[in-house]
Protein backbone atom coordinates (compact mmCIF):
# COMPACT_ATOMS: atom_id res chain seq x y z
CA UNK A 1 0.00 0.00 0.00
CA UNK A 2 1.11 3.32 -0.96
CA UNK A 3 1.98 5.58 2.35
CA UNK A 4 -0.95 8.18 3.37
CA UNK A 5 -0.38 11.74 3.39
CA UNK A 6 0.19 13.14 6.43
CA UNK A 7 -2.79 14.85 8.02
CA UNK A 8 -3.46 18.67 8.50
CA UNK A 9 -1.76 19.45 11.83
CA UNK A 10 -4.97 22.08 12.65
CA UNK A 11 -7.25 19.22 12.73
CA UNK A 12 -9.13 18.75 16.41
CA UNK A 13 -7.86 15.42 18.29
CA UNK A 14 -11.20 13.75 17.91
CA UNK A 15 -11.21 14.04 14.08
CA UNK A 16 -7.69 12.65 13.89
CA UNK A 17 -8.36 9.33 15.80
CA UNK A 18 -11.39 9.13 13.70
CA UNK A 19 -9.48 9.39 10.69
CA UNK A 20 -6.77 6.97 11.58
CA UNK A 21 -9.12 4.68 12.48
CA UNK A 22 -10.73 5.16 8.83
CA UNK A 23 -7.26 4.70 7.40
CA UNK A 24 -6.28 1.26 8.73
CA UNK A 25 -9.92 -0.04 8.05
CA UNK A 26 -9.66 1.08 4.78
CA UNK A 27 -5.87 -0.56 4.58
CA UNK A 28 -6.75 -4.16 6.50
CA UNK A 29 -9.72 -4.66 3.81
CA UNK A 30 -7.30 -4.73 0.76
CA UNK A 31 -9.66 -1.43 -1.15
CA UNK A 32 -8.40 1.13 -2.90
CA UNK A 33 -9.93 4.46 -3.17
CA UNK A 34 -11.38 3.40 -6.28
CA UNK A 35 -12.88 0.04 -4.71
CA UNK A 36 -13.64 1.98 -2.23
CA UNK A 37 -15.94 4.32 -4.11
CA UNK A 38 -17.53 1.10 -6.27
CA UNK A 39 -18.55 -0.31 -2.68
CA UNK A 40 -20.29 2.70 -1.44
CA UNK A 41 -22.89 5.47 -2.15
CA UNK A 42 -19.14 8.24 -2.28
CA UNK A 43 -17.28 8.80 -5.45
CA UNK A 44 -13.31 8.39 -5.41
CA UNK A 45 -12.30 11.96 -4.93
CA UNK A 46 -15.03 12.28 -2.16
CA UNK A 47 -13.20 9.30 -0.18
CA UNK A 48 -9.89 11.07 -0.95
CA UNK A 49 -10.96 14.46 0.47
CA UNK A 50 -12.59 12.57 3.74
CA UNK A 51 -9.57 10.35 4.37
CA UNK A 52 -6.81 13.07 4.13
CA UNK A 53 -8.90 15.39 6.30
CA UNK A 54 -10.18 17.81 3.71
CA UNK A 55 -13.54 17.64 4.24
CA UNK A 56 -15.80 16.16 7.60
CA UNK A 57 -16.73 12.70 6.74
CA UNK A 58 -20.31 12.26 6.86
CA UNK A 59 -21.79 9.97 9.72
CA UNK A 60 -23.30 7.67 6.70
CA UNK A 61 -20.42 7.56 4.96
CA UNK A 62 -18.23 6.19 8.07
CA UNK A 63 -21.02 3.77 7.72
CA UNK A 64 -20.84 2.86 4.43
CA UNK A 65 -17.25 2.47 4.43
CA UNK A 66 -17.35 -0.30 7.51
CA UNK A 67 -19.47 -2.19 5.80
CA UNK A 68 -17.72 -1.66 2.68
CA UNK A 69 -14.66 -3.26 4.80
CA UNK A 70 -16.69 -6.12 6.14
CA UNK A 71 -16.25 -4.35 10.07
CA UNK A 72 -19.19 -3.28 12.29
CA UNK A 73 -19.50 0.27 12.11
CA UNK A 74 -20.62 0.66 15.98
CA UNK A 75 -17.39 2.06 17.25
CA UNK A 76 -16.50 4.05 14.31
CA UNK A 77 -20.10 5.67 14.55
CA UNK A 78 -19.02 6.69 18.30
CA UNK A 79 -16.18 8.21 17.68
CA UNK A 80 -17.68 10.35 14.69
CA UNK A 81 -20.48 11.80 16.97
CA UNK A 82 -17.87 12.47 19.99
CA UNK A 83 -15.53 14.21 17.40
CA UNK A 84 -18.79 16.07 16.21
CA UNK A 85 -19.38 16.86 19.41
CA UNK A 86 -16.11 17.98 20.04
CA UNK A 87 -17.04 20.13 17.36
CA UNK A 88 -19.85 21.54 18.27
CA UNK A 89 -18.88 22.82 21.51
CA UNK A 90 -15.92 24.67 19.74
CA UNK A 91 -17.87 26.03 17.32
CA UNK A 92 -20.21 27.63 20.56
CA UNK A 93 -17.73 28.74 22.52
CA UNK A 94 -15.42 30.56 19.15
CA UNK A 95 -17.75 30.79 16.20
CA UNK A 96 -16.59 30.20 13.09
CA UNK A 97 -13.21 28.63 14.44
CA UNK A 98 -14.52 24.83 14.70
CA UNK A 99 -13.21 22.61 11.71
CA UNK A 100 -16.35 21.18 10.58
CA UNK A 101 -17.94 23.98 10.00
CA UNK A 102 -21.67 23.89 8.65
CA UNK A 103 -20.65 23.89 4.85
CA UNK A 104 -22.45 23.05 1.47
CA UNK A 105 -20.91 20.25 0.19
CA UNK A 106 -21.19 21.18 -3.46
CA UNK A 107 -19.83 24.57 -2.88
CA UNK A 108 -16.47 23.14 -0.89
CA UNK A 109 -16.24 19.76 -3.98
CA UNK A 110 -16.53 23.02 -6.87
CA UNK A 111 -13.74 24.82 -4.48
CA UNK A 112 -11.45 22.27 -4.41
CA UNK A 113 -11.93 20.71 -7.62
CA UNK A 114 -8.96 23.14 -8.88
CA UNK A 115 -6.03 21.60 -11.41
CA UNK A 116 -3.59 21.22 -8.47
CA UNK A 117 -6.63 19.57 -6.35
CA UNK A 118 -7.16 17.27 -9.04
CA UNK A 119 -3.21 16.14 -9.14
CA UNK A 120 -2.98 15.62 -5.54
CA UNK A 121 -5.51 13.66 -5.96
CA UNK A 122 -3.53 10.84 -7.61
CA UNK A 123 -2.63 8.59 -5.74
CA UNK A 124 0.41 5.55 -6.41
CA UNK A 125 -1.75 2.97 -6.14
CA UNK A 126 -4.56 4.05 -8.47
CA UNK A 127 -4.29 5.65 -11.72
CA UNK A 128 -8.30 6.02 -12.09
CA UNK A 129 -10.33 8.15 -14.48
CA UNK A 130 -11.80 11.66 -13.53
CA UNK A 131 -14.61 11.40 -11.81
CA UNK A 132 -17.58 13.14 -13.43
CA UNK A 133 -20.04 13.26 -10.55
CA UNK A 134 -19.95 16.70 -8.33
CA UNK A 135 -17.09 15.70 -5.68
CA UNK A 136 -18.84 15.01 -2.25
CA UNK A 137 -21.96 14.14 -3.74
CA UNK A 138 -23.09 10.67 -3.20
CA UNK A 139 -23.61 7.97 -6.59
CA UNK A 140 -27.25 6.95 -5.48
CA UNK A 141 -30.20 8.76 -6.80
CA UNK A 142 -32.32 8.07 -4.01
CA UNK A 143 -30.07 10.05 -1.90
CA UNK A 144 -30.72 13.27 -0.68
CA UNK A 145 -28.46 16.29 -0.92
CA UNK A 146 -27.77 17.90 2.59
CA UNK A 147 -26.75 21.71 2.64
CA UNK A 148 -24.43 20.76 6.24
CA UNK A 149 -22.52 17.66 7.14
CA UNK A 150 -24.98 14.88 8.60
CA UNK A 151 -23.58 14.88 12.21
CA UNK A 152 -24.82 18.84 12.16
CA UNK A 153 -28.08 17.90 12.10
CA UNK A 154 -28.29 14.96 14.58
CA UNK A 155 -29.85 16.35 17.76
CA UNK A 156 -27.93 17.87 20.68
CA UNK A 157 -29.01 15.01 23.23
CA UNK A 158 -27.67 12.22 21.02
CA UNK A 159 -24.78 13.78 20.19
CA UNK A 160 -24.05 14.50 23.73
CA UNK A 161 -25.53 10.55 24.58
CA UNK A 162 -23.16 9.09 22.03
CA UNK A 163 -19.80 11.35 23.46
CA UNK A 164 -20.87 10.32 27.01
CA UNK A 165 -20.65 7.03 25.74
CA UNK A 166 -17.38 7.12 23.97
CA UNK A 167 -15.76 9.00 26.84
CA UNK A 168 -16.74 5.65 29.42
CA UNK A 169 -19.50 9.05 31.39
CA UNK A 170 -22.51 7.25 30.48
CA UNK A 171 -23.34 3.80 32.29
CA UNK A 172 -25.06 1.05 30.84
CA UNK A 173 -28.18 -0.26 33.17
CA UNK A 174 -27.92 -3.71 34.32
CA UNK A 175 -30.74 -5.91 34.62
CA UNK A 176 -33.34 -3.16 35.53
CA UNK A 177 -30.72 -1.31 37.70
CA UNK A 178 -30.22 2.23 37.19
CA UNK A 179 -26.37 2.06 36.46
CA UNK A 180 -25.72 5.29 38.83
CA UNK A 181 -22.22 5.30 40.45
CA UNK A 182 -21.28 7.30 43.53
CA UNK A 183 -21.94 11.34 42.48
CA UNK A 184 -17.83 11.72 43.95
CA UNK A 185 -16.35 9.10 41.68
CA UNK A 186 -15.96 11.27 38.21
CA UNK A 187 -13.75 10.59 36.08
CA UNK A 188 -10.80 13.79 35.36
CA UNK A 189 -7.37 13.63 33.51
CA UNK A 190 -4.10 13.07 35.22
CA UNK A 191 -5.12 11.28 38.89
CA UNK A 192 -5.12 7.60 39.63
CA UNK A 193 -8.06 6.10 41.25
CA UNK A 194 -9.10 3.50 44.01
CA UNK A 195 -10.75 0.03 43.44
CA UNK A 196 -13.66 -1.15 45.41
CA UNK A 197 -13.83 -4.83 45.59
CA UNK A 198 -18.04 -5.06 45.29
CA UNK A 199 -20.21 -7.51 43.96
CA UNK A 200 -23.77 -7.05 42.52
CA UNK A 201 -25.93 -9.98 41.75
CA UNK A 202 -23.03 -12.47 41.64
CA UNK A 203 -20.82 -9.89 39.22
CA UNK A 204 -17.72 -8.12 40.27
CA UNK A 205 -17.73 -4.33 40.46
CA UNK A 206 -14.71 -2.11 41.34
CA UNK A 207 -16.85 1.42 42.03
CA UNK A 208 -16.44 3.18 38.79
CA UNK A 209 -18.88 1.79 35.91
CA UNK A 210 -21.59 -0.94 35.98
CA UNK A 211 -21.51 -1.31 32.29
CA UNK A 212 -21.11 -4.65 30.62
CA UNK A 213 -21.70 -3.73 26.61
CA UNK A 214 -18.86 -0.46 26.25
CA UNK A 215 -16.33 -1.33 23.80
CA UNK A 216 -12.85 -0.40 25.23
CA UNK A 217 -9.80 0.02 22.73
CA UNK A 218 -6.51 1.49 22.80
CA UNK A 219 -6.29 5.09 23.27
CA UNK A 220 -9.90 5.26 25.15
CA UNK A 221 -10.57 6.79 28.16
CA UNK A 222 -12.47 7.20 31.26
CA UNK A 223 -14.62 5.37 33.59
CA UNK A 224 -15.30 2.22 32.04
CA UNK A 225 -11.35 2.68 31.23
CA UNK A 226 -10.78 2.88 35.11
CA UNK A 227 -13.03 -0.08 35.45
CA UNK A 228 -11.15 -2.38 33.05
CA UNK A 229 -8.07 -1.89 35.02
CA UNK A 230 -9.47 -2.31 38.39
CA UNK A 231 -10.95 -5.68 36.96
CA UNK A 232 -7.42 -6.62 35.44
CA UNK A 233 -5.59 -6.39 38.51
CA UNK A 234 -8.50 -8.21 40.40
CA UNK A 235 -7.69 -10.85 38.34
CA UNK A 236 -3.97 -10.65 38.98
CA UNK A 237 -2.60 -8.87 36.10
CA UNK A 238 -0.98 -5.59 36.32
CA UNK A 239 -2.14 -2.82 34.00
CA UNK A 240 -0.04 -0.25 35.48
CA UNK A 241 -1.74 2.93 37.37
CA UNK A 242 -5.12 2.88 37.24
CA UNK A 243 -5.58 6.07 35.31
CA UNK A 244 -8.47 5.76 33.52
CA UNK A 245 -6.44 5.92 30.38
CA UNK A 246 -6.47 2.51 27.36
CA UNK A 247 -2.82 2.60 26.38
CA UNK A 248 -0.37 -0.13 25.42
CA UNK A 249 0.52 -1.51 28.54
CA UNK A 250 -3.49 -1.81 29.84
CA UNK A 251 -4.40 -3.29 26.19
CA UNK A 252 -1.23 -6.35 26.13
CA UNK A 253 -2.68 -7.16 30.19
CA UNK A 254 -6.21 -7.43 27.90
CA UNK A 255 -4.92 -9.68 25.37
CA UNK A 256 -3.09 -12.03 28.42
CA UNK A 257 -6.42 -11.89 30.06
CA UNK A 258 -8.52 -12.70 27.02
CA UNK A 259 -6.02 -15.33 25.86
CA UNK A 260 -6.15 -17.10 29.87
CA UNK A 261 -10.11 -17.16 29.28
CA UNK A 262 -10.03 -18.57 25.88
CA UNK A 263 -11.39 -15.17 24.01
CA UNK A 264 -10.69 -13.94 20.76
CA UNK A 265 -6.95 -12.21 21.96
CA UNK A 266 -7.69 -8.45 20.16
CA UNK A 267 -7.01 -6.36 23.22
CA UNK A 268 -10.60 -4.56 22.70
CA UNK A 269 -12.92 -4.81 25.65
CA UNK A 270 -16.49 -6.10 24.74
CA UNK A 271 -19.20 -7.80 26.06
CA UNK A 272 -17.66 -10.93 25.94
CA UNK A 273 -14.41 -9.91 27.72
CA UNK A 274 -16.68 -7.92 30.64
CA UNK A 275 -18.47 -10.76 31.17
CA UNK A 276 -15.14 -12.58 31.73
CA UNK A 277 -13.81 -9.46 33.97
CA UNK A 278 -16.74 -9.61 36.22
CA UNK A 279 -16.24 -12.89 37.42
Amino acid sequence: MPRWKELPSELPEKDLQLLIQLRRLKDRSGLGLTGLAAKTGYSRSSWERYLNGKQPVPRAAVEELARACGADPTRLLVLHEVAAEANARTEAAEPGTAHATARDEGSVGRAEKTAAEAAEAETAEEAAPPETEEPGEPRSPSRPRRAVPLWWAVGGGLVAMAAAFGAGLLLAPDDGDSGSVPAAVVYAPGRTYECADDRKDGAAYAGHSLTREALVDLNGNGRDVVEVQCLLRKQGFEPGEIDGLYGVRTKEEVRKFQARRGLVSDGIVGPDTWGELRR
